[in-house]
């Protein structure tokens, strides 16, 4: 079953947005206010599997804001996914 349709991942992202009032992290810097419907992972699933469902590698994002952070066509990060990564501190080696 692809994560995204995983009942723990559908009750987290509930979690996320909630816990982010359901407002655009991206959008909330830039003094706007737009509903959240997404909840992206700012270091992709595909390549940190362990950090799927920690808090802090999740935040709420506009659908907008979450298409700013992936380019499409081979699916990296784009300067801005790459900026929040930057932002935050997450240990990435589950071997530390």
């Amino acid at each position: 079953m692809r994560f995204h349709k995983q009942p723990r991942w559908i009750r987290k992202r509930k979690v996320i947005l909630r816990r982010d009032e359901y407002m655009c992290r991206h959008c909330k810097r830039y003094g706007k206010t737009t509903q959240a419907t997404m909840v992206h992972h700012i270091y992709p699933v595909e390549d940190y599997p362990h950090l799927g469902l920690v808090n802090d590698n999740l935040i709420s994002l506009c659908n907008r804001c979450h298409e700013m952070m992936h380019n499409r066509i081979d699916n990296t990060l784009t300067a801005i996914g790459i900026a929040w990564q930057e932002r935050v501190a997450i240990k990435k080696d589950p071997t530390i």
